[in-house]
């Protein structure tokens, strides 16, 4: 990678992450508590506006839809195949926090959502996958059901400025964690590392 891409995907990743960050923070401001006066009252004690259904297209080519993995936290990444260097590194570092899990990584569901569904076909996500821990599901679909559940994971995407093949996808870089529900729980930034992300996945199971 040259010096300029290296620059470059930094930056995404920066912004990507204080954009995320700050809707996170937002949503937890807003979190509308059922209990507080009918619904109408805002209160900072629920959980952030942060993930919701959605029903997308496997690396098998078999449809998913978030109910299926009830019963399970889910460690939920968005990226692309195509990805130069942020998105391997965080598979690299799901696949090790499932590994350093040992017997609780039964409990937990990795899953990787691309936000570049036009290449990332099942079996291109299913090509790159088989890089990593064998349990990651990898989801795609068409560019509105793609576009749904970032905007439910309140994700940044778009397609950059550039070549029209080998084009590169600016986006957030967060790996959430939702609980059995499928409610948020916390979010790693690209900085954790896989053994640090199973020591903090341990305190919710």
């Amino acid at each position: 990678m040259n010096r300029d891409r290296l620059i470059r995907s930094l930056l995404i990743l920066t912004i990507g992450t204080a954009i995320a960050l700050a809707i996170g923070l937002v949503g937890r401001a807003l979190y509308v508590d059922p209990k507080a006066g009918g619904g109408r009252e805002a209160t900072a004690t629920g959980g952030a506006l942060i993930g919701g259904p959605f029903t997308l297209t496997d690396q098998d080519g078999k449809r998913v839809d978030e109910a299926q993995f009830r019963g399970k936290l889910m460690l939920v990444n968005f990226g692309y195949s195509f990805c130069p260097d942020v998105c391997p590194t965080a598979l690299l570092d799901m696949s090790q926090a499932m590994e350093a899990l040992g017997k609780d990584a039964d409990k937990v569901q990795p899953i990787f959502i691309t936000v570049d569904p036009e290449r990332d076909t099942p079996a291109e996500l299913k090509k790159f996958l088989s890089n990593f821990d064998p349990r990651l599901i990898g989801l795609t679909g068409s560019a509105p059901e793609i576009a749904a559940a970032a905007k439910a994971y309140r994700v940044f995407y778009a397609r950059a400025k550039g070549a029209e093949r080998d084009y590169l996808m600016d986006h957030s870089a967060l790996i959430y964690l939702m609980d059995r529900n499928g409610k948020y729980l916390s979010h790693f930034s690209a900085n954790t590392r896989g053994p640090d992300m199973a020591q903090a996945i341990k305190k919710f199971l």
